[in-house]
């Protein structure tokens, strides 16, 4: 019974876990797209310089620590070492502050040197202002932790919706002031980088907030439950038990912002190399960054279904049922697929109208379609990283991505100097295919899944050159239709677009029905998938 209900309040805070984390990432992916109609590409561009490099050592400060610390401190609970639970949150605490402590005089001190090692040394304010958040950050992190030693997750996954929350408003708040009353792009990025800093406040307020409702508040783990006989652990081994657990996890979610951080170094750089004015290649890096939030967003139900495939592999791999482990595996690749495919076809189609209706003008429209082709690698690259997580094999996608992020660099110094932002599209599209390439392997070797080409492959590029043709013919006809009605550009394209996109999704549905891509086997894997099934069956879409 005992066995049953922690079963059941693992699988309720692995549920809240996910739904914060796909909120927050929603809402990450979102609020670029009005913060640039603000602040403009020179605001954006700012902002996508500074975070990449915040992102990547807020990681090395924090990532792994929060299961680091739950999973020591419910350990030590287990076997009836309360002193050691209670030793290792203290050893967590001062390890993180001081971690934070010293990437934040890092970052500070080093502003002007980092500044002028990204091309502009206007950026060293923006750099100093987003130092701010982590000596603060760490602080969450424990606080998270702790709670999840105790398998309440609502604490995290409320503080990390409220952090991205504030964080959200006070960009587009900084940057609304910032452009209206000193129109000035560069003090918008430091506003929005600065966001960082009120968003960890309010999620540590949130923390302390659950923290004080708990009936027994700092006593979580009264000092005189320490069971006879069990020796409590020494500050040596929390310490050393804590990077044992946590080093690997930051290593592995180290290499997620190390994408964009090659782009901060090496594109505003390689255009000038190439000729390009300094103002000018700001614009372009500006422009280029445009694409991001799409393909984030694009790659947002991969995200998700990573989040169910961790556990579903887990469950299968715990229970030896090799078959199903298989065969979880390859419904969930040829589903990413399905909607990877379509996804950067269509962007790459319409990347003008989508760019003027979603950004105002056509700026960056070849890179935006070349860079649309991402989503289709890294839609493919989350799910097998799911997959491989779910077998254990938890470092395996660090390193593939790793390896992608070698490709993206190497190819940025070539291409950027010859093809400009167009370059860093393409290598961008390269390294995310050289991720996924080896991730699928992997998941083959693993798991011994038939990914079938004629399944997975040949129908649905089959339907989605039919959703093509029609996307290209929907968008003549809307465009010769509606440009003479004498409305503005932007009303203009985001009609065409919206009209466009539609059409293409119903024909692509249609045409994967049609051929047989998407079968009642897939449909009952989605969420809901039994209700869609009898839904397409009652309107004769899917053969009974």
């Amino acid at each position: 019974m005992a066995q049953e209900k922690a079963s059941v309040q693992f699988v309720k805070g692995a549920a809240i876990l996910g739904v914060a984390g796909l909120v927050s990432k929603l809402l990450g992916a979102v609020y670029r797209i009005p913060y640039q109609n603000i602040a403009g590409d020179i605001g954006l561009y700012v902002y996508m310089q500074v975070y990449p490099l915040y992102t990547t050592l807020l990681i090395l400060a924090t990532a792994g620590f929060p299961i680091a610390i739950s999973k020591i401190v419910s350990e030590r609970i287990a076997i009836g070492d309360a002193l050691g639970a209670r030793r290792a949150f203290r050893v967590a605490s001062i390890s993180l502050v001081v971690l934070g402590l010293f990437f934040f005089l890092l970052l500070y001190g080093g502003a002007p040197l980092i500044a002028r090692f990204m091309g502009d040394e206007h950026l060293t304010t923006p750099l100093r202002a987003v130092a701010w958040s982590l000596p603060l950050v760490p602080m969450a992190a424990i606080l998270r932790g702790y709670f999840q030693g105790h398998q309440n997750m609502m604490p995290t996954g409320v503080s990390q919706v409220i952090e991205q929350l504030v964080r959200v408003i006070f960009i587009l708040l900084a940057a609304f002031w910032a452009m209206n009353v000193y129109q000035d792009a560069y003090l918008a990025g430091t506003g929005a980088v600065f966001a960082a800093f009120p968003g960890g406040v309010a999620a540590i307020l949130v923390l302390l907030w659950y923290w004080r409702k708990d009936k027994q508040g700092a006593q979580l783990i009264p000092e005189q439950t320490q069971r006879a006989g069990v020796g409590a652990w020494t500050n040596r081994q929390v310490l050393r038990s804590l990077l044992m657990y946590a080093v690997p996890i930051c290593m592995g979610a180290l290499v997620l912002p190390l994408v964009p951080l090659v782009d901060s170094i090496t594109v505003v750089n390689m255009l000038q190399v190439s000729g390009t004015p300094e103002d000018l290649a700001k614009l372009l890096k500006g422009a280029f960054d445009r694409g991001q939030p799409l393909i984030q967003f694009g790659t947002f139900f991969a995200t998700s279904l990573s989040l169910a495939l961790v556990p579903a592999i887990s469950e299968a791999v715990a229970q030896r049922q090799h078959h199903m482990i298989a065969n979880r595996s390859e419904i969930a690749i040829r589903l990413t697929f399905l909607l990877g495919l379509p996804a950067s076809f269509g962007l790459a189609l319409l990347a003008e109208p989508i760019n003027v209706m979603l950004y105002g003008d056509k700026n960056g429209t070849e890179a935006l379609a070349v860079q649309s082709f991402t989503i289709m690698f890294a839609t493919l690259s989350i799910a097998s990283a799911g997959i491989l997580q779910g077998l254990g094999r938890v470092m395996r996608p660090a390193r593939n991505l790793f390896i992608g992020v070698m490709v993206k660099l190497i190819l940025n110094l070539a291409l950027v100097p010859l093809w400009g932002i167009a370059g860093a599209a393409l290598s961008t599209v390269f390294a995310y295919l050289v991720a996924m390439g080896l991730n699928v392997l992997a998941v083959k070797k693993y798991t011994g899944a038939q990914i079938g080409l004629r399944q997975t492959v040949h129908k649905p590029f089959l339907s989605v050159i039919v959703m093509s043709v029609v996307v290209l013919l929907v968008e003549w006809g809307a465009s010769a239709l509606l440009g003479k009605t004498g409305m503005s550009e932007r009303l203009y394209q985001t009609l065409v677009g919206l009209i466009s996109v539609g059409a293409g999704a119903v024909v692509y549905l249609l045409a994967l029905l049609k051929t047989g891509g998407l079968t009642r086997n897939d449909i009952h894997f989605l969420p809901k998938g039994k209700r869609i099934a009898a839904l397409l069956t009652r309107f004769q879409l899917l053969p009974k």
